[in-house]
């Protein structure tokens, strides 16, 4: 008899897994594949590891405006990849004497809800006084854009490539097509974004959509915005307005869906599973609330595209809010020492604010990532306008935007 049983070993599974066993509870934890999840081992961690190398090597070409010397800079791009296996193989290892140290027993098998409270895998029945699925999602797959590993990638192959096309075609411009794009271009690949929205990332505030729009069109990467994908045939793309695209490979970055547990068992569900935010820090914060009773704001979840400059954002959109119901500041961060030392002047803090408080907070930055999370803090906690001007800033930071950017509201 358990006191829990996790089917799914991704952020929720294993950190539902952790705070159970630090509670004393006797823990079971199913996984067929590989601790860790799609975080983990295919996802956030292996496309950052991936991303810096891109990073560093764009910089590389461009050491001349720092004074410095980089004759006949070059990658070798399975070098890049095995870089990304060995920090993935290391995290995991570190993950699992983890859970085994807190004593959580690991079933590597595939498991299926058998009754109320039992787990059957491997032909064994596991007693469960409560059961947990976080079983995850997986790329999402379309009529006429069919996974084939080769041609048509999904997020998961994208990652298996040990050699890099000489272009590509991204269908989709959320995190992971975002991202993508960024990788490729870094590395001289010829990519063409297809969005079906009017803007790309269209889930962000439009200011940072235009901004991007005009980040990648510097970079010579081909747009097309409210443009669909008809089908791929005879490694041909046919989009909606009548043209055909002839890339090397394609990648399909149109979201997730849901792996889902078939059988009639009520049971609790958190993680991408639930198909509510799919990011792996609302897994982890719901896996906490489940076991510690921790409550959180599901309305102020941070979302962050990383890349060269970082994109996060908290809050309330522009085009979300009313007209004259808000005031808003926009500052740029070429006005900030900080950028110009590190040669990264691009991008901007954007504010939104009613009735003395933060209520939207939109970032394009080096380290937006980090400055993103001090203003989840004062928006979740109502801590107004004129109390955040008290806070003495460091000099030279990028979070000295966030102070200046208050006195423009």
């Amino acid at each position: 008899m358990y006191d829990l049983g996790i089917i799914g070993g991704g952020p929720a599974g294993y950190t539902a897994a952790l705070h159970a066993t630090s509670n004393g509870k006797k823990v079971v934890l199913f996984e067929q594949d590989k601790v860790g999840g799609t975080c983990l081992n295919r996802g956030c961690i292996p496309t950052k590891a991936i991303l810096h190398s891109a990073e560093v090597f764009e910089e590389m070409k461009n050491a001349e405006n720092l004074g410095l010397s980089a004759e006949n800079v070059s990658f070798d791009y399975e070098k890049v990849v095995e870089r990304k296996d060995k920090i993935v193989e290391k995290l995991r290892k570190g993950l699992e004497l983890s859970l085994k140290n807190h004593k959580v027993e690991i079933v590597n098998a595939n498991a299926e809800i058998s009754a109320k409270n039992q787990i059957k895998a491997n032909g064994e029945i596991y007693e469960c006084k409560e059961i947990l699925v976080a079983t995850g999602a997986k790329p999402r797959e379309f009529k006429g854009m069919k996974f084939d590993g080769e041609f048509v990638l999904s997020s998961d192959d994208v990652l298996n490539l040990k050699k890099l096309p000489k272009s590509i075609v991204v269908v989709g411009s959320g995190a992971i097509g975002i991202e993508w794009t960024r990788i490729f271009a870094a590395f001289g690949v010829e990519v063409t974004i297809v969005e079906l929205a009017e803007n790309l990332l269209p889930v962000a505030d439009i200011e940072v959509s235009k901004r991007i729009e005009r980040i990648f069109k510097t970079k010579k990467i081909k747009i097309y915005k409210s443009t669909g994908v008809e089908k791929i045939e005879n490694k041909n793309v046919y989009l909606t307005n009548g043209e055909i695209l002839a890339p090397e490979m394609v990648l399909i970055a149109i979201g997730r869906e849901i792996c889902e547990l078939d059988n009639p068992h009520n049971y609790n569900c958190i993680g991408d599973a639930c198909g509510e935010i799919q990011l792996a820090h609302f897994a982890s914060k719901q896996a906490i609330e489940f076991v510690e009773g921790i409550k959180f704001d599901k309305t102020l979840v941070p979302s962050v595209v990383y890349g060269n400059p970082e994109i996060a954002w908290i809050g309330k959109r522009e085009q979300d809010l009313e007209e004259g119901s808000f005031q808003k500041s926009m500052l740029l961060v070429s006005a900030l020492g900080k950028s110009h030392c590190d040669n990264a002047t691009e991008g901007f803090i954007k504010l939104l604010s009613q009735n003395d408080e933060i209520v939207g907070v939109h970032i394009v930055s080096k380290e937006a990532s980090a400055l993103i999370q001090q203003m989840v803090i004062a928006i979740q906690n109502k801590i107004s306008i004129s109390k955040l001007k008290e806070i003495c800033y460091a000099h030279p930071t990028y979070s000295e935007g966030i102070y200046e950017s208050l006195f423009n509201l």
